[in-house]
């Protein structure tokens, strides 16, 4: 029941998928100790989107009405290392409250696997709208622009928050981000890998020998795209920016060159066709310059080398996704259909390198 009424209201959720059966009585009791204004029977379903952590819509019924919340969970099973940390998620959207930069409201964290199994956290649960084809088709070209360019703003503002500020001082190490992040998702890819990729093996050997010199520091999200932001209902405004899992503070054009990908990638859905002028969606040299002017930067130097790392990390999330597709314990049933993603990802990256 609660399913259909869902559907209607456009929220995409399933009955709790077997691999991610909890003890909801476990967590409603839970929730009743820890989450503010709860109260009433607990009902809960899971989104059908997401690869890593499995995510829950919480309902609540009552004679005083209903509420819900949104719960995001480890997945089951052995995980890899540094991956699916819920905490550092609460952690970033917690910080970020005191800022411009919308995010929802935190209610719980817990990291006591007695409650389901796994360490979780609850967060507000939004009305509004997550635009996951970045072409939006039904939009007219001044509605397109506009979400565009609030995309835009909104990674701006996140990039020129001062992190030690709002208490985040602690939530990466700032300076050699590239380095870092070479070498986390070489290992990552390797734990996960299946077959070899000889594109993925020429990035491994060339992306550690040109990181450029620039040593800019921010809040990085690690995920910043359309899909992964909530606009307002009716309006052009971003109302959260949600799936913080692989933030920390890293340098703020691996953010850019990531929310760019689009404009080069030729798998699934891309940007690379597009009619610019009759979409009015931007061009990649009009998106990169506002950008510029939000954050006071005159141009960017290496910008094939942002682009070709960007591709080559989610690469290696690809295979991780298709490795736990394979193991059984993935969020989604489409994970097992990530099987060539990692390849064709690695191709692109390489071929956009080799440009420079």
């Amino acid at each position: 029941m609660a399913e259909a009424a869902n559907r209607q209201a456009g929220i995409e959720t399933t009955a709790i998928r077997e691999a991610h059966r909890f003890d909801v009585k476990h967590l409603e009791e839970y929730c009743r100790a820890h989450v503010d204004g709860f109260g009433g029977e607990l009902n809960v379903t899971q989104f059908e989107g997401g690869q890593s952590n499995p995510t829950f819509l919480l309902e609540t019924s009552g004679p005083k009405g209903g509420k819900r919340y949104v719960m995001r969970k480890k997945p089951p099973g052995k995980l890899l290392q540094s991956a699916h940390q819920v905490d550092r998620e609460y952690k970033a959207m917690k910080a970020l409250a005191q800022t411009d930069v919308p995010v929802p409201h935190m209610y719980a964290l817990c990291e006591d696997d007695a409650v389901i199994g796994t360490a979780f956290y609850i967060m507000e649960c939004l009305e509004g709208r997550i635009l996951r084809d970045p072409t939006l088709p039904g939009f007219a070209p001044q509605e397109r622009a506009a979400i565009y360019d609030e995309m835009n703003a909104v990674l701006a503002k996140l990039h020129n928050v001062d992190y030690k500020a709002i208490g985040l001082e602690d939530f990466g190490r700032p300076g050699n981000y590239f380095e870092r992040q070479s070498a986390r998702w070489i290992k990552q890819y390797r734990d996960a890998q299946t077959d070899e990729v000889k594109a993925m093996e020429a990035l491994i050997d060339w992306l550690p020998q040109h990181i450029p010199t620039d040593s800019s520091t921010s809040i990085a999200h690690g995920d910043y795209r359309l899909e992964n932001t909530m606009f307002h209902p009716s309006e052009p405004r971003m109302i959260a920016v949600l799936d913080w899992e692989l933030a920390t503070i890293g340098h703020p054009l691996a953010d850019l060159a990531y929310n760019c990908m689009l404009y080069h990638t030729g798998t699934g859905i891309t940007l690379r066709d597009i009619d610019f002028k009759a979409t009015g969606i931007p061009t990649e040299h009009d998106y990169v310059a506002a950008y510029c002017r939000r954050t006071g930067r005159d141009s960017i130097e290496n910008w094939n080398f942002y682009l070709g790392f960007a591709i080559f990390r989610l690469a290696s999330i690809a295979q991780g996704v298709y490795k736990r597709g394979l193991d059984g314990n993935a969020s989604s049933e489409k994970a097992k259909t990530y099987g060539d993603a990692c390849r064709q990802l690695a191709e692109s990256a390489w071929s956009i390198v080799q440009r420079d």
